[in-house]
């Protein structure tokens, strides 16, 4: 391990006992809010944005960026409520927010492509990459990857658990000899020539390496919020980046990466299939994602929640669809256990599942 790698490796260590205090270490405790209820399904765009925006002022959430892709374009985009309270400014698609725990799944792709060239196997004893994890048993790469390495024996049951998946980082640099913020960037997002996208702009060194101007990009940020009950406060945003969290994206670039994978620019179809595969069939996860069979359909998905932010991506592969929401304050995923893997406890995704997935509304 070369000195660069051990010192983030060391970083890592410290901020995965950081991130334990936090939404995406899996300890959130949700705040029960009361929300619209709609008897029927949408069946128009206008009538699932103004559900959404209902939606949005009914969790208290300031600023919504909300993205729909189908069929390898982005066919609806819109910025709702406001991404700067003091200042008026409205947000749209590609106003930048943090995304939580959908970083998870860009680090998913960094990793299996690991494993497609030989760098890692799933089923490596983590120990082999430096990563000591208390355990009665042998934890493996895909213990941690799929969150099941807290069971007895590994394996065998489900516990999502930001802090564990934050352990992969030793194993992605280790066996790489890169930081996983390098190769973030060098293999997924500057391929993508994504422009409102980057490592957590408090973190020089890696959001650095995507060469943005650090005060533009903040601006194009944003702001945070923290909200208790009916009050909204200024808040403030992480500064750690890992593989568990501390991306920054906007709803146009989320549905870009989303697009991406859809055509197979990062993995081979095989080992996507793999990441969108339950562990087990009592297993919400796959390597990466949460999977969930609604309606007869296969869904693919994942959710945020951290300081001030929290996020939601949904991918239908047989449809070819995505639909992505991130917020500037905790509340789009904090009312609701999503943690659990049952994607329609959550309000905003229900509308969209129920409008576009299983019902018949029709996208421009």
């Amino acid at each position: 391990m070369s000195s660069v790698v051990r010192a983030r490796w060391l970083f890592a260590i410290i901020a995965s006992f950081q991130l334990l205090f936090t939404g995406c270490g899996g300890g959130y405790q949700t705040k029960s809010t009361p929300v619209t209820s709609f008897a029927t399904p949408a069946l128009t765009v206008a009538e699932f944005e103004s559900r959404v925006d209902q939606l949005r002022r009914d969790l208290n959430v300031p600023g919504l960026g909300v993205s729909i892709a189908k069929d390898q374009k982005i066919v609806w985009s819109r910025g709702l409520g406001l991404a700067d309270r003091e200042a008026s400014i409205s947000p749209t698609g590609d106003t930048s927010f943090h995304l939580a725990s959908l970083t998870k799944t860009y680090a998913s792709t960094i990793l299996l492509r690991l494993v497609e060239q030989g760098m890692v196997n799933l089923d490596d004893p983590v120990s082999k990459y430096g990563v000591v994890v208390p355990s009665s048993g042998t934890v493996t790469v895909r213990h941690l990857f799929t969150h099941t390495s807290e069971s007895t024996p590994p394996g065998t049951a489900f516990h999502y658990n930001g802090d564990r998946f934050q352990l992969l980082q030793g194993v992605i640099e280790t066996a790489s000899g890169q930081t996983f913020g390098s190769l973030l960037v060098s293999e997924i997002l500057k391929p993508l020539q994504v422009q409102h996208t980057a490592p957590n702009v408090q973190d020089a060194v890696n959001f650095g390496l995507m060469g943005f101007d650090s005060a533009e990009f903040a601006r194009n940020l944003a702001k945070p919020y923290a909200v208790n009950g009916s009050t909204t406060t200024n808040g403030a945003y992480p500064s750690l980046f890992g593989v568990s969290a501390g991306l920054i994206s906007s709803a146009n670039d989320v549905a870009v990466y989303s697009m991406a994978i859809d055509r197979n620019a990062f993995l081979r179809p095989e080992t996507q299939e793999l990441a969108f595969t339950q562990a087990s069939p009592s297993i919400p996860y796959g390597l990466g994602w949460f999977v969930q069979t609604i309606g007869g359909i296969k869904v693919i998905w994942h959710y945020g929640l951290w300081t001030a932010n929290s996020s939601l991506i949904i991918k239908v592969p047989s449809k070819g669809l995505t639909f992505v929401a991130l917020a500037n304050s905790d509340t789009l995923t904090s009312t609701v256990n999503l943690g659990n893997g049952d994607l329609m406890v959550s309000p905003v995704a229900r509308e969209f599942v129920n409008a576009f997935v299983i019902g018949n509304a029709q996208l421009p």
